[in-house]
C-alpha cells in the first residue's frame, strides 16, 4: 500500500502556525474535509478528538498520527501538516509534535485502518524521512516524499 492512494496535494500544509493540539487537529479536519463534500470538518474533528481522549496518538520524535472513523466517509483519507513550532501532544517521549499525519477511515475498514497505521508508523521511524519533512517548506515536495515512500526506504530506522 502507498500513501499516494490516500493523500492529495491539497491535503498537505507547511509552516502551519498553531499553539495547541486542538488547533492542529482543527487544521487537519479542515484539510481532510476540503474538496470532500460528504465530510463536515466538525465531524472530522470530533472523530479525531474522540480518539485522542482514549490516548495520545503521538509516537515520539515529533510525530503524531491522529486517526479516527467517520460514518459519513466512504474511503480512507489522509492529510499531513508540518507545524512551525511543535505542540504538546502527550507523546511518550514528552517531545513536542511538529509533524502530523491524520487518517480517517470508514467504520467497516478495520484491516485497511491497521495496514495504513503500520505503514505510517514505519515511515515515520525513518530519521532521514523525518529530517526531509522538516527541512522543506514546499507542500509539493512533502507530498512527493509521502506519496512515493516505500518500505525499501525503511532500512535505516531508529
Amino acid at each position: 500500500m502507498k500513501l499516494a492512494n490516500l493523500i492529495t496535494i491539497d491535503r498537505v500544509a507547511c509552516d502551519v502556525d498553531t499553539a495547541s493540539k486542538k488547533r492542529a487537529l482543527e487544521h487537519l479536519s479542515h484539510l481532510i474535509s476540503n474538496n470532500t463534500p460528504e465530510l463536515n470538518p466538525n465531524d472530522v474533528f470530533e472523530s479525531l478528538i474522540a480518539r485522542e481522549r482514549l490516548g495520545s496518538t503521538g509516537l515520539g520524535k515529533g510525530i503524531a498520527i491522529p486517526h479516527g472513523r467517520l460514518k459519513s466517509g466512504n474511503k480512507t483519507i489522509a492529510a499531513f501538516i508540518q507545524l512551525v513550532k511543535g505542540v504538546d501532544f502527550d507523546a511518550p517521549d514528552g517531545e513536542p509534535v511538529d509533524l502530523l499525519c491524520a487518517l480517517l477511515v470508514p467504520p467497516e475498514c478495520s484491516d485497511e485502518h491497521l495496514e495504513v497505521l503500520a505503514l505510517l508508523s514505519e515511515m515515520f521511524r525513518n530519521p532521514e524521512l523525518r529530517d526531509r519533512l522538516r527541512s522543506t517548506h514546499n507542500p509539493e515536495v512533502i507530498y512527493d516524499l509521502l506519496a512515493n515512500w516505500s518500505s525499501s526506504h525503511g532500512e535505516n530506522n531508529d
